[in-house]
C-alpha cells in the first residue's frame, strides 16, 4: 500500500521497549413449643441493566495501519515431528507465526482496542458466539477478542486429539481435551483480561491469545496491518495495540462528533494510517512465555 501524507490526526507512537459465593443461609429454628414464623417475604423485582445505546449520527470510526519498522527477523521453523498427522497437514514445513510481517512492513495479528475512556458503560453481549478452530495443529484465529459474557466456541477440524487450556490470570482457568468429532465446547468468560496465552497441552508449539474486554471496540489487524474500529461515540480514549512478541503501546485520541449532520458519501473515519508502531527488536526475547 503507498504511503499517503499523513493526515492531522496522526498518531507518533515512540519506539518500543519490550517488556514485558455463593453465601447460604442457616435459618435457626427455636426449640421452644410457640416456635415464631416469619412473615413470608416478597421477591425483589431485579431491575434489567441500563445498556448505552449509541447515537450512529455523532458516532465515528477509528482506522488505521500498523506497520513494523527496522530489521525483519527471519522465519522459524516448527517441528512437529512429534504427531505425524500434523506434519502431514503442512506437508512437512511449518514457520512460528508470532511475528508476520507483511511484504509493506504491516503487522499482522495485533490486538487493538479502547484502553480506556468508556467507563460508566454498559453493551449489550453479542448473542452470536466467537469460534476458535483447531486446523491443521493450529489454533485459528490465533489472536481474536470477545466480549464478557459472550460465549467462545471451541472446535476441532483434525484428525487427532487436542488439549485447550487458556491461561487466565483473572478469570477462571480451565483446559479440555477435544478429539476428533467431539462436539464443540462452549466457555464464558465474566472479567476484562488483556491478553490471555491459550496453548494446548498436547502438542507444544500450539499459541492463541484471547483478549476480553467489556465492550464492542476491538480489532485485530490484518495481514497488512490495517484495523477498523467502527462506531465509537465521540470521547477522549486511549487506544492500545498489544502484540505477543513487541509488547504494547498506548495513545491518546479525541474524536469529535459533527457540528451539522454528516454528508452521505464522505467518510467520518478518523484516519491513523501509517503508523510505525512498533520498532524491530531482533534479536529479542519473548514476552509472556
Amino acid at each position: 500500500m503507498p504511503d499517503r501524507p499523513r493526515p492531522s490526526s496522526y498518531i507518533d507512537m515512540p519506539r518500543l521497549h519490550l517488556f514485558i459465593l455463593c453465601c447460604s443461609i442457616a435459618l435457626l429454628a427455636s426449640c421452644s413449643s410457640t416456635s415464631k414464623q416469619e412473615p413470608p417475604k416478597t421477591a425483589q423485582n431485579t431491575p434489567p441493566p441500563s445498556y448505552f445505546k449509541v447515537d450512529p449520527a455523532t458516532a465515528g470510526t477509528v482506522a488505521g495501519t500498523i506497520r513494523f519498522t527496522g530489521k525483519k527477523p527471519p522465519r522459524k521453523p516448527i517441528d512437529m515431528s512429534e504427531d505425524p498427522a500434523c506434519v502431514a497437514a503442512h506437508h512437512g514445513r511449518a514457520y512460528d507465526e508470532s511475528l508476520v510481517v507483511g511484504p509493506n512492513g504491516g503487522l499482522a495479528n495485533a490486538f487493538v482496542y479502547v484502553n480506556s475512556g468508556l467507563e460508566g458503560k454498559k453493551f449489550t453481549v453479542p448473542s452470536d458466539p466467537v469460534t476458535i478452530d483447531q486446523n491443521g495443529c493450529w489454533f485459528h484465529p490465533r489472536v481474536f477478542g470477545i466480549q464478557t459474557g459472550q460465549t467462545l466456541r471451541v472446535t476441532n477440524s483434525d484428525p487427532v486429539t487436542h488439549n485447550i487450556h487458556p491461561l487466565a490470570q483473572i478469570n477462571r482457568e480451565w483446559n479440555h481435551s477435544q478429539g476428533q468429532g467431539d462436539a464443540p465446547l462452549a466457555r464464558r468468560f465474566l472479567t476484562p483480561e488483556i491478553m490471555i496465552r491459550v496453548k494446548c497441552n498436547i502438542h507444544s508449539w500450539m499459541r492463541a491469545y484471547i483478549g476480553v474486554v467489556d465492550n464492542p471496540y476491538f480489532a485485530v489487524t490484518a495481514t497488512d496491518g490495517s484495523f477498523e474500529i467502527r462506531n465509537l461515540p465521540p470521547g477522549d480514549y486511549t487506544i492500545e495495540a498489544w502484540q505477543e512478541d513487541l509488547g504494547k503501546q498506548q495513545q491518546g485520541i479525541k474524536l469529535v462528533p459533527p457540528r451539522r449532520p454528516p454528508p452521505i458519501s464522505p467518510s467520518k473515519a478518523l484516519v491513523l494510517d501509517d503508523i510505525p508502531a512498533f520498532a524491530s527488536p531482533y534479536p529479542c526475547s519473548s514476552v509472556g512465555r
